[in-house]
């Protein structure tokens, strides 16, 4: 019998939602609109795209929205003028810079430059660090979008070895660190990894973050293990089509026939990013105004 499919779109339609009823709460309790600073710098087609999904998703969840849109000329010194600006902006309380910047610009000087309070993207040194010991910060979306989807499937997460395969700051190290925070056994396992097969085949809980389209196959998984596919990559056109098809890291079709539940791609983790960017951002919001979130609310 085939895998469930965990429909990650549609776990954060409903996010998506709670998010815009509490922004409207917020926006009554402080007198304003949470607020999302969205910085793009350059002409990147993919980046332009992200911006203005982003800027309709903000103000569809009751947020105001401030786009920056700047040229590919724009200075390494420009830019972190801009940062320290809207990090002293009231109405601002999340800023994202999009990923890539253009070459000349110093990519961690201006994650650096953002207030770690501000930084809804969970990139600063000091949010790693926070999660690190286990305070409380900013988590970067995605992993934390992986995890509302485990812990939504599997409940209590405790003594279940987790494999998380890839070792980046922006997911790999973190989602490791939140499942550890879980109580689950974690292994991180990369390109260097000896014998990958076997160590990703123990795993209850497989989170594909590589970047490598369909490398783990179904005889990689557990039978009955939760496989969450991170990746996303675009197959060379078959003949006669525009375009290749979007897959993940993992080899969705056969692996589903061994795994108990698995994130498709597109669909699965993608919509989660977005949402869990609204929801980084309304907590930024109620600490920046002081005000009570609802305990458990999102």
């Amino acid at each position: 019998m085939a895998g469930t499919i965990i429909d990650g779109k549609a776990f954060a339609a409903q996010l998506r939602e709670k998010v815009g009823t509490l922004a409207a709460a917020f926006e009554e309790k402080a007198g304003r609109k949470a607020g999302l600073a969205v910085v793009l710098v350059g002409e990147d087609p993919a980046s332009q795209v992200y911006v203005g999904s982003k800027g309709k998703a903000t103000i569809a969840a009751n947020m105001a929205s401030f786009e920056h849109r700047l040229p590919d000329s724009t200075s390494e010194g420009e830019l972190l003028s801009l940062v320290e600006r809207l990090n002293a902006d009231p109405a601002v309380d999340g800023i994202l810079v999009q990923l890539p910047l253009p070459d000349h610009i110093d990519e961690q000087a201006v994650i650096a430059a953002i207030d770690p309070d501000k930084d809804v993207d969970g990139f600063h040194v000091t949010n790693a660090g926070r999660l690190a010991v286990g305070q409380s910060g900013f988590v970067p979306c995605t992993p934390l979008g992986c995890m509302m989807l485990l812990t939504d499937r599997l409940g209590d997460l405790s003594g279940l070895d987790a494999v998380v395969i890839g070792r980046s700051n922006i997911v790999g190290k973190p989602m490791a660190q939140l499942l550890l925070d879980a109580n689950a056994t974690v292994t991180i396992a990369h390109s260097r990894t000896k014998d990958l097969a076997d160590v990703v085949r123990r795993a209850d809980i497989v989170v594909a973050a590589v970047g490598r389209a369909e490398m783990v196959r179904a005889d990689w998984i557990k039978p009955g293990a939760t496989v969450i596919d991170v990746g996303i990559n675009r197959l060379a056109p078959e003949p006669g089509a525009s375009k290749g098809r979007l897959v993940g890291d993992v080899a969705f079709g056969e692996a589903r026939e061994v795994a108990g539940a698995i994130t498709p791609v597109p669909g699965g983790v993608g919509p989660m990013t977005i949402a869990v960017l609204l929801r980084n951002t309304l907590v930024a919001a109620h600490r920046n105004a002081g005000i009570d979130l609802p305990e458990g609310a999102i």
